[in-house]
């Protein structure tokens, strides 16, 4: 069974770019032009992962990655950001919206394949984690989920893929302390180059979760 891409992409040309190369890589890309097309292709079927332009009509890439981090059906989907914009504050500004990894233009398919197939494994290991109970906090592995205790009893968090994935690690590790370098070893894998600066943001909302 070929995982479902969904390219969100308005220009047509790049769109079809991506979609052959996905194509060769036995993915099976699904396409939207803008943020409506996108939430009618999720709603028809929830993608194995998405890749998602920044300069979008209407609703552009930031508001649809944060709107789909609040959403319990999009919330734990990969999200890839394909962007022009290189700067360190752009890339920041995007991995504060809540994607998992960004691509900047020009790429090359060889490249968005690795970083899709990083995406997807990180996703697909997540969900052979087990479960574990730290303190007030709950992860069922199973379900792919975070509860934390409060007054009113058990309560579901809403976190992010990635930040699940640290959650889970350090709840997995106690009692240890890792370095930035050490943290993208364990949790995105030493074969995808990610920034430093990345681990930052990513602790910053997870504590911001917590």
């Amino acid at each position: 069974m070929h995982k479902r891409i969904l390219i969100v992409e308005d220009e047509p040309a790049i769109r079809d770019m991506v979609a052959f190369a996905l194509r060769k890589g036995e993915y099976e890309p699904i396409h939207a032009g803008d943020a409506q097309q996108a939430q009618v292709a999720i709603a028809d079927k929830v993608p194995d992962l998405i890749l998602l332009d920044w300069m979008l009509p209407g609703t552009s890439g930031l508001e649809l990655a944060r709107r789909w981090r609040r959403e319990a059906l999009t919330r734990e989907i990969p999200i890839i950001m394909l962007t022009a914009r290189g700067e360190e504050n752009d890339r920041v500004a995007g991995l504060e919206s809540g994607v998992d990894d960004y691509v900047v233009k020009p790429f090359s398919t060889r490249e968005l394949l690795a970083r899709i197939r990083a995406g997807l494994r990180r996703s697909r290991e997540d969900d052979e984690d087990g479960s574990v109970t730290v303190g007030g906090l709950r992860i069922d592995g199973a379900a792919h989920r975070v509860f934390a205790d409060s007054p009113e009893g058990e309560q579901p968090v809403q976190i992010g893929p990635t930040e699940y994935r640290l959650l889970h690690f350090f709840m997995t590790h106690t009692d240890r302390v890792y370095s930035r370098s050490q943290l993208l070893d364990h949790v995105w894998g030493g074969s995808v180059y990610v920034e430093e600066r990345t681990i930052d943001v990513h602790i910053r909302r997870l504590r911001k979760t917590l």
